[in-house]
């Protein structure tokens, strides 16, 4: 059945019309007029030619023809009647007359109905449903199929333009999980091989897969129409996935042995079997597609991990040393992530991992401490700490690694800050530990600000269990390397090393004891010209000015300035009539002028001194003081030292000796053998120190004297004569000055001293805060008290000075309440 319509010049009256209202320049030749006169229709003439082209002799084209729809009921068809009358002659004087335009043609629609009703085949759904079923049994029965696929496709499409999808899709899924229950069913009572039972499970996976697939491209119509147009009901895949999984899930055996040997095979490779990890993976894939991955498999995986895990750390913990666990347990983390990305789901990553971590590492944190870190503190192993400090992170368990690392500092460094027979090693010690701390805080614990303080705070800790003895053995450490004789040492490498011995010193409390004995130390090298580098010796001082303020350093910086002042006025003094004139011929003298503000206090010793010297520092004396009117010198014997020249009959000599040591020696100038006492009652030196003397010349390497009796010590009856057969490779010889070493006492008083300095500290601290407040109470006082003070301080000190400063009146209690200071202006 076909409409038919004719197509025609929708405006013809109005073309008709344009052309007769006026004077129109391309209708005014007589050839237009002439074609016009013979052609009654000019009118529909004119449209045509204006609508299809510019031939007028060119045929009308005919009406398209409609082709029949697959839901047409019925068909129109149209026809029009045009009725068009004859246009009227035209005269010569047409422009010039005013003309009614013609009336326009009258047009009349009429369209007409005629009901058709495609008929259905009898026994269509039927028969169609014959072929569709049987197809889909082959499908299943994995049989060749007679019908072509696009056949059954247009079956499909057919049943759903005629409103049959309904009955199809119930049909399509009555065969379905009729096969799919009988495939599921086939599995129960198979082989009991864990492998065979689970590559039988993956094959009927698979051919499902394949079969639902082949399905669903057939009935594609459906999905696309029915299935779309149709709210609550799945699409073909996935009713095909219900009921897989409905009768998986009613078949408990066949889930069961499936799951049970999935975590089997899964526990083979972790013990290092090989196994099908394409069979498992095909397998969780497919829990994953049935949805039922998360309740039926991953729980029940989950538990067996932990509890393989629980009982592998168990087992390690006893058998192995701790970096040999450390190095398991990272192996087991990589192994389970691994195992994530090649078959399991990534959602498992989460839980497994923190299942691993908890069984392998949680449980274990005090036990792998206690057991492994002091030894891997100790053994330096960075790469190992490195991995502790990695696994722990992920258990936040941080903390714990920080603990034991107070511990280890603290307990390393009593046994030696606490030993005093360990005094000579300990700055060594502490430089090393403090250096090996530093590498594995940078290297193994990624500079974690917390591990830092952790380590300061420890030392800290450590360096101050006795109160002033490290602040003493760090001063004489950097005397000994700031001493002449280092001849290994480099200048960058003596920078480093007081770069290192300067973080030492920030960690001590009583700063003021290190300041005692280095000043004391610093000035026997300036005196004896002991120092290797001044320029090291200036860069030392402005380490510490930097480290804590000019008002640390002003004393030492002071000490210097005197030194070179002494190098003027001893070139002062050469130059001086009194030297040229009075002094001695054959000696020279070089004296350094100090400051008693600027260097230490000595105890005076008496000597009495040969006559030449006596009249060069009389000389001196005289030229001092006639210079600098005022000021009042006084000699310290015990600072200096000479050099003696010496004829022994094997050749001149030059000694190189402490002042003491020179006037003994000269005594031999005019005796050969002397006792004891005689030494003594012609030097005046005082009892110990001549004994020091004595047994650096007669008992050391370099034996100028010889001892009668023979032995280390030096006794009242002991005779000593010059030693006439002295040999020595060297021009120069230095002889061990023992009297210059520190003894107990000097110690000693150095430390009382500082403690006299800390008393007037503290009273002048009590006093300026008391000024300020007028009235304060005891604990207010002690508090602020701790603020100012740079130094560690007992309370009892504390209480002994305030009660000094109550009885000098510069604070009273008050009379309602003891605990209540006023000050007294």
């Amino acid at each position: 059945m076909s409409s038919h319509s004719s197509k025609r010049p929708s405006s013809s009256s109005s073309s008709s019309q344009s052309t007769t209202a006026g004077p129109n320049k391309n209708n005014s030749s007589p050839a237009a007029k002439r074609s016009k006169a013979h052609h009654p229709m000019s009118s529909s003439l004119d449209c045509k030619q204006s609508c299809f082209g510019d031939d007028p002799t060119e045929p009308l084209p005919l009406p398209p023809v409609a082709e029949p729809g697959p839901k047409s009921d019925a068909v129109g068809v149209f026809s029009e009647t045009i009725s068009a009358g004859r246009a009227p002659p035209m005269t010569a004087n047409l422009a010039r007359r005013k003309m009614t335009p013609p009336q326009p043609e009258k047009k009349q629609l009429v369209i007409k109905m005629r009901p058709v009703k495609p008929k259905v085949p009898p026994n269509f759904e039927e028969d169609t449903w014959m072929r569709l079923k049987s197809a889909i049994g082959g499908i299943f029965l994995k049989q060749p199929n007679p019908c072509d696929l696009e056949k059954l496709y247009q079956d499909v499409a057919d049943l759903c333009t005629h409103k049959m999808g309904a009955r199809l899709y119930q049909g399509i899924r009555s065969e379905c999980e009729a096969h799919i229950s009988a495939a599921i069913q086939d599995l129960v009572g198979q082989s009991t091989d864990t492998v065979v039972f689970l590559s039988l499970v993956e094959k009927c996976w698979q051919d499902f897969c394949e079969q639902m697939l082949l399905i669903r491209s057939i009935a594609l119509f459906l999905d696309r129409t029915y299935v779309k147009q149709t709210s609550n009901i799945r699409s073909l895949w996935d009713m095909g996935l219900f009921i897989f999984r409905k009768h998986l899930s009613t078949s408990q055996e066949v889930e069961h042995k499936t799951v049970t040997g999935l975590l089997s095979l899964i526990e083979q490779e972790r013990l290092g079997e090989a196994v099908d990890k394409s069979l498992i993976s095909h397998l969780l894939k497919m829990f994953i597609a049935l949805g039922i991955y998360s309740e039926s498999f991953e729980k029940v995986f989950l538990e067996s991990s932990s509890e393989f895990y629980a009982s592998e750390g168990l087992k390690y913990m006893q058998l192995s040393d701790v970096p040999d666990y450390l190095k398991h347990v990272e192996i087991r983390l990589n192994e389970e992530q691994e195992r994530c990305l090649l078959y399991l789901d990534a959602s498992t990553k989460k839980p497994l991992v923190t299942t691993v971590e908890k069984q392998l590492l949680e449980r274990h944190i005090p036990a792998i401490l206690d057991k492994g870190f002091t030894i891997l503190m100790d053994g330096k192993r960075i790469e190992d700490l490195r991995r502790m400090y990695t696994l722990f992170s992920r258990v936040d368990s941080l903390e714990s690694i920080r603990l034991a690392l107070s511990n280890y500092i603290k307990k390393t460094g009593q046994s030696i800050v606490k030993d005093e027979e360990k005094d000579k090693d300990m700055v060594n010690f502490l430089l090393q530990l403090k250096a090996s701390l530093d590498m594995i805080w940078d290297e193994s614990f990624f500079k974690n600000e917390a591990f830092g303080n952790t380590i300061k705070d420890s030392f800290e800790h450590l360096i101050n269990i006795r109160q002033n003895r490290p602040a003493e053995l760090i001063a004489k450490f950097v005397d000994e390397k700031l001493r002449a004789g280092n001849k290994g040492t480099s200048e960058e490498e003596l920078e480093g090393i007081l770069d290192r011995v300067l973080v030492l010193f920030r960690f001590i409390q009583g700063k003021d004891v290190f300041e005692a004995f280095y000043k004391k130390d610093l000035a026997k090298r300036l005196l004896l010209g002991k120092s290797a580098s001044i320029d090291a010796e200036k860069s030392m001082i402005s380490k510490l000015k930097t480290e804590c303020g000019s008002q640390f350093t002003n004393k030492l910086e002071g000490m210097f300035k005197d030194i070179e002042l002494s190098k003027e006025i001893n070139e002062s003094f050469k130059q001086s009539s009194q030297a040229r004139t009075k002094l001695p011929v054959g000696i020279e003298m070089s004296v350094h002028v100090l400051t008693t503000g600027y260097w230490p206090t000595y105890p005076p010793m008496d000597v009495k001194l040969p006559h030449e010297l006596t009249i060069y520092q009389d000389i001196f004396k005289e030229f001092y003081l006639s210079k600098y009117n005022g000021r009042r010198l006084m000699w310290q014997n015990s600072l200096g030292h000479c050099v003696l020249k010496a004829d022994f009959p094997k050749g001149k000599k030059e000694l190189a000796v402490s002042l003491f040591q020179a006037v003994v020696l000269m005594l031999f100038n005019d005796a050969d053998k002397l006792s004891f006492q005689d030494i003594k009652d012609s030097t005046g030196i005082e009892d110990k120190e001549l004994r020091r003397t004595l047994q650096s010349l007669a008992c050391g390497k370099v034996r100028v004297l010889l001892k009668e009796p023979k032995g280390k010590d030096v006794g009242d009856d002991d005779m000593f004569s010059f030693n006439d057969s002295l040999t020595a490779p060297l021009y120069r010889i230095k002889v061990n000055a023992i009297q210059m070493k520190e003894t107990v006492e000097e110690n000693a008083s150095t430390t009382e001293r500082v403690y006299q300095d800390r008393q007037h500290q503290i009273d002048a601290a009590i006093v300026r805060i008391m000024k300020t407040r007028k009235v304060l109470s005891h604990t207010l006082l002690i508090t602020e008290l701790y603020q100012q003070l740079k130094f560690p301080i007992k309370p009892s000190d504390i209480k002994k000075r305030i009660e000094s400063l109550i009885d000098r009146d510069y604070l009273e209690r008050d009379k309602s309440n003891p605990q209540i200071y006023n000050y007294l202006a």
